[in-house]
């Protein structure tokens, strides 16, 4: 009796399990293809969304500091009459768009931000947007990297909103995993770091300890406006504003925080996936 009543809790358990994947397969095959086109077709992004802006120098009036003065992390300066714009310190907040009388600064919907440079995130002077974004690892690099890439995620005090942004690269929807792109649970398993947040002093040791943890050669991805300068925390002096005071930076993605989109063409620039322009 003892045999048939396990006999029967297991085709009970069996059949359950059969039926939840069915409804799985059914509920997949209703929705279709979700993943993206994206690289191969241009993203779709919401109306809302705020890209690169584009600053017209021709229509600053002499003097005028009102996009400067309102800005909330001094992302805008004014230097010899010429506006410049700091995307590594920028939150992408619509307030400098509002307060311009001009209309010197608008927000595009321009999703290519990610740079090899911290003072290619600087924009003043007209620069073909090729010259601006990010470049691919030298030959060599590309060869160790380019195929299989694991990179280790470290939140050194961030908000988790680039955290949630880099999460939802795994899923279906973007399925960084077809890139060969993955995160990993250990830094010994990682080709390198990337990191979110402003670095705060609580993790800078931690932050260190992870970077030495991962062999050379290694790479560095400082994602948002937080991990880049600080955000608007910059200057406090319970965080290092950005990751690059502690570890060398290979790849700054702006944004506050930037797009899964802008996220993933960072990444695949970076690996040479992607033309310069």
């Amino acid at each position: 009796m003892r045999n048939l009543a396990s006999l029967r809790n297991w085709s009970i358990v069996n059949l359950e399990c059969a039926d939840t994947m069915l409804k799985a397969l059914l509920a997949r095959a209703h929705q279709k293809h979700r993943t993206v086109g994206f690289p191969k077709q241009p993203p779709v992004l919401p109306d809302r969304w705020r890209g690169r802006p584009q600053l017209d120098a021709a229509k600053c009036p002499d003097g005028c500091r009102v996009c400067a003065d309102i800005c909330p992390t001094d992302a805008l300066a004014v230097k010899g009459g010429q506006v410049e714009l700091d995307l590594g310190r920028c939150l992408f907040c619509p307030e400098c768009e509002r307060a311009c009388p001009e209309g010197a600064i608008r927000f595009t919907a321009e999703h290519r931000l990610a740079a090899s440079s911290r003072e290619a995130l600087v924009l003043g002077e007209a620069r073909p947007l090729s010259e601006q974004l990010a470049k691919a690892l030298e030959r060599r690099a590309r060869k160790l990297f380019g195929r299989s890439l694991k990179l280790r995620q470290v939140s050194a005090g961030g908000c988790n909103g680039c955290e949630a942004d880099v999460n939802v690269l795994n899923t279906v929807v973007f399925d960084l995993g077809r890139f060969g792109i993955q995160f990993v649970a250990s830094p010994r398993h990682a080709d390198g770091l990337l990191i979110t947040g402003p670095v705060t002093g609580n993790m800078e040791s931690a932050l260190c300890r992870t970077y030495q943890a991962v062999p050379s050669p290694k790479l560095v991805i400082a994602v948002g406006a937080c991990a880049i300068s600080g955000g608007p925390y910059a200057g406090h002096a319970e965080q290092r504003n950005g990751a690059e005071s502690v570890v060398p930076v290979d790849l700054y993605i702006p944004g506050c925080p930037p797009h899964p989109i802008t996220i993933l063409d960072g990444l695949l620039r970076l690996l040479g996936r992607l033309d310069s322009a």
